[in-house]
């Protein structure tokens, strides 16, 4: 590698962006010794990567991990490897294609909207309390408990339960770091088991009195005989908070940010609050959600990357600035699975995809990269992918 690329750097972290032009104008694809992985850095190369389908988020539909060369994860995790595999992100056609049908007969635009006083309602009443505590941290005040909540109302979680979610969500999600330690993997696991156990005991009561909130949705929605299982509903609910509260966050933060460093455009918002949405999706396509995610998928045939060729079971994990659409609603399924960079397009943020060498000219799989949180950053891996064959 003929650039200097320091991910763990703290200057990275405020401000990667000088990186990857860095990598940009220095070629298409690097090797990065620390992690044993192929940076690919421009977009055109990571979105050919994305759309090929010999890649896909798994290879268990297919094959078992003996089959595949790749030894299986230690037994005592698999509570979490249970939890997290039963959620669309970490499965291929058939079942994707089927729990993603059945979850959008509940997950509907109607539930959606019927949310919009709940959230207006606490979001009033977190801005409230900022202001009559005189200020405070916007991010750990403001931005994190609000997603939590609504997903928390979304899911009709009790009120004296949801100070639970955000710690069991915190665990969980420290399986996601680059080899993480054995303490962090025991605490994942115990949070899966407990966070399943929770949920089996609000799907037992919701099942014996139905409400109107998601998880009675999911345990009513069917489709001819087909039904979700009672695993498939309880990954459905840990990964809707897992992932959807922390996109909020830092999209939350990050557009405040953006206004701060733009105190002509802050000022203008508070002249006119008409004006909000369309700067607030500026913001949204302009600042990172999460300047560094990890998107992990598998190749279960042999492709080509750039100047580069990549054998089955190879690794190869990638991101792309999500400003970007796909035509099919099929393929955008798989593109939007991989983690994402929010940038302007005029900037042609940095995409990364890697794969690991096998002996002599394969690839072996491994894991690993980071995800970069703006403020309070700590490295995790974010899972996704595009479609296998």
């Amino acid at each position: 590698m003929h650039v200097s690329f320091d991910p763990w750097s703290p200057a990275f972290v405020a401000d990667p962006y000088p990186a990857y032009a860095a990598l940009r104008a220095t070629g298409r694809a690097h090797y990065f010794e620390p992690t044993r992985q192929w940076l690919v850095p421009h977009y055109s190369d990571v979105s050919g990567l994305l759309r090929d389908r010999r890649l896909g988020r798994t290879y268990l539909h297919r094959f078992s991990h003996d089959e595949f060369g790749v030894t299986a994860p230690p037994a005592a995790h698999e509570p979490f490897h249970t939890l997290n595999g039963h959620g669309i992100l970490d499965l291929e056609a058939p079942d994707h294609t089927r729990i993603r049908r059945l979850v959008a007969k509940a997950f509907t635009p109607r539930r959606v909207e019927a949310l919009v006083p709940t959230v207006e309602r606490l979001a009033a009443g977190l801005v409230d309390d900022f202001v009559a505590a005189g200020g405070g941290d916007l991010l750990s005040a403001v931005a994190e408990p609000l997603p939590v909540a609504v997903i928390a109302e979304m899911l009709g979680v009790p009120e004296a339960d949801r100070g639970l979610l955000r710690p069991w969500s915190a665990a969980i999600c420290g399986m996601f770091e680059l080899n993480p330690p054995e303490e962090t993997a025991r605490a994942a696991v115990r949070a899966s088991v407990e966070f399943s156990a929770y949920l089996r005991e609000l799907i037992a009561a919701r099942r014996a009195d139905p409400g109107t909130d998601l998880i009675s949705g999911l345990i009513a929605a069917h489709d001819e005989e087909d039904r979700l299982t009672e695993q498939e509903i309880i990954s459905t609910c840990v990964l809707l908070l897992n992932a959807g509260h922390e996109a909020t966050v830092n999209a939350t933060v990050n557009g405040w940010w953006m206004l701060f460093r733009h105190p002509e455009q802050l000022a203008s918002l508070r002249g006119d609050h008409g004006l909000l949405r369309p700067p607030w999706r500026n913001c949204c396509a302009t600042t990172p959600r999460c300047p560094c995610s990890r998107a992990g998928s598998w190749t279960t045939s042999r492709s080509t990357a750039p100047s580069s060729r990549v054998g089955r079971r190879s690794r190869c994990s990638s991101r792309r600035p999500t400003g970007t659409r796909s035509a099919s609603p099929t393929r955008r399924r798989w593109i939007s699975r991989a983690g994402t960079t929010r940038t302007s397009r005029s900037a042609r943020a940095s995409t990364t995809a890697w794969a690991h060498p096998w002996p002599a000219s394969r690839w072996r799989p491994r894991s690993g990269s980071c995800c970069a949180r703006r403020p309070g950053c700590g490295w995790r891996r974010s899972r996704g992918g595009t479609r296998g064959t």
